[in-house]
C-alpha cells in the first residue's frame, strides 16, 4: 500500500501522524558494552518475536500500522478495543503485536505462526481467531503523548514518560497470564521491561528464549527516535544445523531463458522419514542462476521423492508440507521441483517453532562429508522452557 493510500484513510489528529517508519536495529555479536555506544549508556530490553506495530490513538479513533507502514487495524479487532480501554486517550506508541499460547507444561510461549494466521482477507476468519487466539500488544517506545511529540527527545526521557503513562499496566493486582486466553481477566496491553545492567541483559538473552523471545535489544539512552534509522542494537540467537536439500522453488523473476532459484526446501529425518523443516533463501541473482544449473543433476520425478505422497493433499494441510495448499495461501503457486535427497547443507537458524525453523534459514556451506540419512532432529539445540508470564511480570 502506498503512502498516499494510507494517508487517505487517516482519521486521527496527533502531533505525530502516520505514516511512521519504526526505528530499526543493527546486529551485534554479544551484549555490548554501554560505554562504547552512548555517553549516557544503553537501555536493554527483550526482543519480541511478533509484528512490529505503531499505535496511533486519538480518543476512539485508532490506527495500527506495520513496520512497512501498512494498515494492521482490521486484523486485530480485539486489540483496537483493548487500546481504547487500556492506553492513554491520545498517544503514539511503538511496540509489538504477539500471540502467546500455553503449552502442555502450563508455560506460555510466543507463537509466531499462529500470529501469521491473523493476516487473512475474510472478516469472519479474523473475528473467529480474535476470540480463539487473541493477540496482545507490548509497548517499548513513546512517540507522542497528548499534544506533545517525543520523537526528538532522548530515549531516557521517552522511557520515563512511557513508564508514567502506562504505570497502570504493571499494577501487580491486575497481573494475569497472557498465555491463557480462556482465563483472561486483565488487559491485552503491556509495557516491556528494561534494564541498564549488561549482566541482566545477558541473563535475559538466555532465559527468555524459552518463552519464544528473539534475543535482546539495546537502545542508546541519549538518542532521539530516528525513523527508519538503525540506531538500536540487536543481539539474536544464532545456531547451525546440517539439513538435507530436498527441493527448490524458482524465483518470481525466473524465466525459461534465465532460470533462477528462489528458495531451497530443507528436511530432517525423523523415524526414518524425511520431514520438511523449512527453507533457505536470500541469494544474490548470480548465485540463484548458479544454483539452478548446479542442482539440475539432482532433479527427480515427484513419484520417486520422499514427499511424493503429499500430492494427494488439495486443501488445508496442518503439517505445511511443500507443494500443498493451505487456507492461507489463497491459490498461490506452492509447487516445487523435487531433488533426490543426496546433498547436505549447513544452515544458520535462530529458533525452532514446533518441528520447523521459525524463520528462513541462511545458507552457510555444503557438507559433502555428511550422510543425508544422519541428519536428524537430535542435533538441534532447544532452549530451556520459560513462562512468558514471567517475562511480562517483571
Amino acid at each position: 500500500m502506498n503512502v498516499g493510500a494510507l494517508t487517505s484513510l487517516i482519521t486521527v489528529d496527533l502531533p505525530v501522524m502516520p505514516p511512521v517508519q519504526p526505528m530499526l536495529a543493527k546486529a551485534v555479536s554479544g551484549v555490548p558494552d554501554p560505554a562504547k555506544y552512548d555517553a549516557q549508556g544503553l537501555s536493554f530490553e527483550p526482543k519480541w518475536d511478533g509484528f512490529r506495530c505503531i499505535v496511533f490513538r486519538d480518543g476512539d479513533e485508532i490506527e495500527l500500522t506495520s513496520r512497512n507502514t501498512k494498515p494492521l487495524t482490521r486484523y486485530f479487532p480485539e486489540l483496537v478495543e483493548a487500546i481504547r480501554a487500556e492506553l492513554p486517550e491520545r498517544c503514539v506508541l511503538d511496540g509489538e503485536i504477539f500471540v502467546a499460547l500455553e503449552g502442555a507444561d502450563g508455560k506460555g510461549r510466543l507463537q509466531f505462526e499462529v500470529l501469521q494466521e491473523r493476516i487473512h482477507p475474510a472478516a469472519s476468519r479474523i473475528a473467529m481467531l480474535s476470540e480463539k487466539t487473541p493477540a496482545d500488544f507490548v509497548a517499548f517506545d513513546l512517540l507522542a503523548l497528548g499534544d506533545e511529540s517525543y520523537v526528538d527527545r532522548p530515549f531516557a526521557e521517552r522511557r520515563a514518560a512511557l513508564e508514567q503513562a502506562l504505570a497502570h499496566l504493571t499494577d501487580p493486582t491486575s497481573a494475569r497470564s497472557p498465555a491463557s486466553p480462556a482465563s483472561r481477566t486483565g488487559g491485552h496491553c503491556h509495557l516491556t521491561r528494561t534494564s541498564t545492567d549488561p549482566a541482566v541483559a545477558e541473563e535475559w538473552f538466555h532465559q527468555f528464549e524459552g518463552a519464544g523471545l528473539d534475543g535482546v535489544v539495546a537502545k542508546p539512552l541519549g538518542a532521539p527516535y530516528a525513523q527508519n534509522g538503525r540506531t538500536m542494537l540487536k543481539i539474536k540467537h544464532e545456531r547451525t544445523a546440517d539439513v538435507v536439500l530436498a527441493g527448490y522453488r524458482e524465483h518470481k523473476t525466473s524465466t525459461p531463458e534465465n532460470p533462477l532459484i528462489g528458495s531451497l526446501l530443507l528436511g530432517l529425518y525423523a523415524d526414518g522419514e524425511l520431514q520438511h523443516i523449512g527453507v533457505s533463501a536470500s541469494f544474490t541473482a548470480a548465485r540463484r542462476a548458479e544454483l539452478w544449473q548446479e542442482l539440475q543433476a539432482l532433479v527427480c520425478p515427484i513419484e520417486e521423492h520422499p514427499w511424493g505422497r503429499w500430492q494427494e493433499f488439495l486443501v488445508a494441510n496442518p503439517g505445511r508440507q511443500p507443494g500443498t495448499q493451505s487456507r492461507w495461501s489463497s491459490g498461490k503457486d506452492l509447487s516445487f521441483t523435487p531433488l533426490r535427497p543426496e546433498r547436505v547443507i549447513e544452515v544458520k537458524y535462530d529458533a525452532m517453532e514446533g518441528t520447523r525453523f521459525r524463520h528462513t534459514a541462511h545458507f552457510k556451506r555444503w557438507r559433502e562429508d555428511r550422510d543425508p540419512t544422519s541428519c536428524g532432529y537430535e542435533q538441534l539445540d532447544q532452549p530451556v522452557k520459560y513462562d512468558l508470564a514471567d517475562v511480562l511480570g517483571g
